[in-house]
């Protein structure tokens, strides 16, 4: 199984970096604070996308941020905590990303152009993350009941944002299927494991290939329209 010992913003360390300055240079509190959560989160990403979840401590998560254990009790009640959060974190910046990119096209377009500017953003968010991408994709579903949930969690925002998007384009196409809400979770969980099983063989640079098979596989679903050959 191939690890991922390095890669994108989600995961950048301060591993044999300075701490933060001290004395004279010291910043405010506030951003002190921010600081040295911001680099708790980007460590515990690192951390357990090369060793695994279960094998890293809170002693591997301090010694790549830069802080001490004290600081990271401040903001953390464990290690679970930091995980979770960190993989919250990362989740709102990709969803943030898939929206924005969404909104971004003119609203007079197409409406399968409004489903491939999301799909191709999420793509690439992940593609450009993939220590984020074997975290959340390979080591969250063993990571305990919490990080369980937060997939499932993840799924169904993925399955509202289908609903959402089918529900607008509806209402120009009313020719389209109406389908039950079981066929929107079922592409979201579809799509998952398209991305996971990519990530898990060390393919996460390839994400963006998928982007016209994602958006067939929805368009046959939600819009009744034949695979398109080649999948474009």
């Amino acid at each position: 199984m191939t690890r991922i010992t390095q890669g994108g913003k989600l995961a950048g360390t301060h591993e044999g970096k300075p701490g933060l300055p001290r004395g004279r240079g010291r910043l405010p509190a506030g951003e002190v604070r921010a600081s040295q959560r911001e680099r708790l989160l980007r460590a515990v990403v690192a951390a357990a996308a090369e060793a695994g979840y279960h094998a890293i401590t809170v002693a591997d998560i301090v010694r790549r941020a830069r802080v001490s254990r004290a600081a990271f009790y401040h903001h953390f009640a464990g290690k679970e905590d930091c995980f979770l959060a960190a993989t919250a974190d990362g989740w709102r910046l990709l969803t943030g990303r898939l929206t924005a990119a969404a909104r971004g096209v003119r609203a007079d377009a197409p409406a399968e152009e409004h489903l491939r500017a999301a799909l191709r953003a999420f793509l690439e968010f992940i593609a450009a993350e993939p220590a984020f991408a074997r975290v959340f994709y390979v080591e969250m579903p063993a990571a305990g009941a919490p990080a369980t949930e937060r997939v499932h969690s993840a799924r169904q925002q993925s399955a509202d944002f289908n609903r959402r998007w089918h529900e607008r384009a509806r209402a120009r196409h009313p020719d389209w299927p109406d389908v039950p809400d079981d066929a929107y979770l079922a592409l979201a969980g579809a799509t998952a494991e398209l991305i996971r099983s990519r990530v898990h063989a060390g393919r996460t640079g390839d994400l963006p290939a998928l982007e016209n098979t994602l958006l067939s596989l929805h368009l046959s679903v939600l819009a009744g329209r034949p695979w398109a050959p080649g999948g474009r």
